[in-house]
């Protein structure tokens, strides 16, 4: 039987160059299983979302950082790209966003560069986790175990490298979000 999302809405948590197919791809895996998803961002109107290096789409944001209560959600995502999560690592209302979701034990979902958000919010230590490959001393160096592996789940966090990943990422956390 597949996981059924139904009733469940999901914060996707991304800003300005957001990795588009890392953003577009887990959503549409969310809400085919039936949950309502949100995109959370740091300012209000809409972000640019990338494919690599290049301008792609832009999505509208339905609540800012400092107005979204972690409390109001049952699951989080962070897609990549390489600007977004240095973006959102740098803002205290996004980083409170993040650190509120592991401190409910809420189930988190992570890819690529996203992991940059976890480590300023502190919550990686002691965990297991995969990541974009240059990311790996990063998260070392704040007490997480990395590995290479498509997709990795400790406890209620769920990783991946890359887009290539995908397919089990969103597979995954349509699961664990369940």
């Amino acid at each position: 039987m597949a996981a059924t999302l139904q009733g469940k809405r999901i914060a996707f948590l991304a800003a300005d160059g957001v990795e588009e197919v890392e953003y577009v791809q887990p959503r549409e895996a969310v809400e085919k299983a039936g949950a309502t998803a949100e995109l959370v961002s740091l300012k209000p109107g809409s972000i640019q979302a990338f494919n690599h290096l290049d301008k792609s789409r832009t999505y509208d944001v339905d609540v800012t950082a400092d107005k979204a209560d972690a409390a109001g959600y049952d699951a989080l995502v962070l897609p990549g790209g390489v600007a977004n999560p240095d973006f959102l690592r740098g803002d205290p209302d996004a980083v409170r966003f993040v650190k509120a979701f592991f401190d409910a034990g809420k189930p988190v979902g992570v890819i690529c560069h996203g992991p940059w958000t976890l480590v300023e919010a502190d919550v990686v230590r002691g965990r297991r986790i995969t990541s974009w490959p240059t990311l790996r001393t990063d998260l070392t160096n704040a007490g997480a175990t990395w590995v290479d592996e498509e997709c990795v789940t400790d406890g209620n966090l769920t990783s991946s490298r890359n887009p290539d990943d995908l397919p089990a990422f969103c597979a995954q956390i349509t699961k664990t979000f369940a």
